[in-house]
């Protein structure tokens, strides 16, 4: 276990967020297609699976017309 100042130090020592990392809005429905075929690709592009709804906890497979683990809204 750490004390406070030992894990703030730690903090310092190590980045967790990449440089100048900031979020950003999303705008428009061309933007949002874009960041989530980027997101359901991850898997992909890491060699875990072969298809984005392969993914067991991905939204790939609601947008692909299949039962997601969760409700999701796809029409927008």
């Amino acid at each position: 276990m750490f004390t406070r100042q030992e894990a703030a130090q730690v903090l310092l020592d190590h980045q967790f967020w990449q440089e100048e990392s900031h979020p950003q809005g999303i705008e428009g429905e061309a933007m949002l297609r874009q960041k989530l075929e980027y997101i359901h690709q991850n898997p992909v592009k890491r060699g875990y699976i072969d298809e984005p709804e392969h993914w067991r906890w991905s939204s790939a497979r609601n947008f692909a017309g299949r039962k997601g683990l969760i409700e999701l809204f796809t029409d927008w």
